[in-house]
């Protein structure tokens, strides 16, 4: 009898002690939802996105798609008297990717604005380069490479303030200019930039595709 008694009591505690170690774990946060990624698809017509308007509709609709809530913003800027700077349309962050990943804490992260910043980077790769879906985009080393962003902006995330056209004809023509393109995978050029690596060789979908290209941007979540 006495030996059951302990037994009996043996058990008790151990049940006690795992519900305690239990209760000690740390609650499990819940992932983020998206509040980035790299369009799965672009206008079609090459860099004619139908202007900023156009751009910001393929974000938000293939984001709606995707079953967010949230309000995207293309990153791209324009030129001209009303120039728009990428990074004043794209709201404060932080931004995650589809699945949870933090892509960068702030604009400043983001863009590396101070030195210290620019030498950590922030995560953008081919790795956290999400589509919408929670897909992969083709990068250098792969067939076809589709890693050239429009985005028609500097490094710093501002506007042009020369003469060329950055930003074919402000995201309206697939004729005439050239694109400002970012490698998304940060490789290939010899220029790792993820928003400033070098011009498309036209503003046409063959234009962008012999570049590198696909017609594809990046969406931020603004709220």
């Amino acid at each position: 009898m006495k030996k059951f008694q302990l037994v009996v009591a043996a058990t008790t505690l151990s049940i006690a002690g795992a519900f305690l170690a239990l209760a000690q774990q740390p609650a499990q946060t819940p992932p983020q939802p998206m509040s980035f990624f790299i369009t799965s698809a672009g206008s079609g017509h090459g860099a004619n996105l139908g202007g900023l308007a156009g751009a910001d509709k393929i974000c938000q609709t293939l984001a709606t798609a995707a079953g967010s809530t949230k309000t995207f913003h293309a990153y791209m800027s324009t030129q001209g008297p009303n120039a728009v700077n990428a990074r004043d349309r794209i709201g404060s962050g932080p931004w995650y990717n589809a699945k949870g990943e933090k892509i960068a804490n702030n604009l400043a992260d983001l863009h590396g604005d101070t030195l210290e910043l620019a030498r950590l980077g922030n995560n953008l790769g081919k790795i956290s380069g999400l589509t919408e879906k929670g897909g992969t985009i083709p990068g250098r080393g792969d067939t076809p490479n589709q890693h050239d962003m429009l985005t028609g902006s500097q490094t710093d995330g501002t506007a042009y303030k020369d003469a060329a056209d950055h930003t074919c004809g402000n995201w309206t023509s697939e004729t005439t200019g050239t694109a400002q393109l970012g490698h998304f995978d940060r490789s290939g050029g010899n220029n790792q930039s993820w928003n400033s690596a070098h011009p498309s060789r036209g503003c046409s979908q063959d234009n962008l595709v012999s570049t590198g290209g696909a017609g594809l941007f990046y969406c931020f979540a603004i709220n």
